[in-house]
């Protein structure tokens, strides 16, 4: 199996929840108000008006959003005001304002691995574990190795029979707070620069990829 650190454009756009995020917190500066209609016309290429309803629905109802009190002609839209910007990261919510745990493994992860120092995949599973999403060690550790190779994190030993390999993350490839993620095409895609970053080429029986 060979590794091969590539540099390109991910294919499509930016997740469709980050980006619904990043025009409520533009379209909601300074207290105005929006409606669905102007999330969906600004990332119209990014996600059906039926998702934009259901993301602003999971908000609301989160506490993330807050809808207009005033009277409106049946027909018209919502108008709704941004009540709780926690920042770039999109906050994960289903329709009924509820958090999905799916993906919650990787961002804490990714936001321990920063703050632990030198750290192995054990010591950072155990770090980045709480007790509604614990993180087994072979998920730390496949996660450590893409980031190694993608040249996010130093090896600070290299491992040996008995004696694993510890890691630091390198300060200047902090992309942002957004988790890279692994792809099932076993390619590492960072949110934050919007590009793959890492492609994992596994060459056939002939030796050829």
């Amino acid at each position: 199996m060979s590794r091969k650190p590539v540099h390109l454009k991910a294919q499509g756009p930016k997740g469709d929840r980050q980006a619904m995020w990043e025009a409520i917190r533009g379209l909601g500066a300074n207290g105005q108000a929006f409606t669905l209609r102007d999330v969906w016309l600004l990332i119209s290429h990014d996600a059906p008006k039926g998702r934009v309803r259901d993301y602003l629905m999971g908000l609301e109802k989160a506490g993330y959003l807050k809808r207009s009190d005033e009277p409106r002609v049946s027909g018209t839209y919502v108008h709704y005001t941004l009540e709780r910007d926690i920042g770039v990261e999109a906050p994960r919510v289903r329709r009924d304002g509820s958090e999905p745990l799916a993906g919650r493994g990787r961002e804490q992860l990714w936001r321990t691995l920063k703050i632990i120092g030198e750290f192995t995949a054990a010591q950072l599973a155990d770090a980045a574990s709480t007790p509604e999403v614990p993180v087994a060690e072979h998920t730390a550790r496949d996660y450590c190795y893409f980031l190694r190779d993608a040249g996010y994190l130093s090896v600070t030993r290299e491992a040996s029979p008995g004696v694993p390999e510890r890691y630091r993350l390198m300060p200047s490839r902090w992309t942002g707070p957004l988790a890279p993620m692994i792809q099932r095409t076993k390619q590492l895609f960072d949110p934050n620069t919007g590009e793959v970053v890492y492609s994992r080429i596994t060459k056939t029986e002939g030796g050829e990829p």
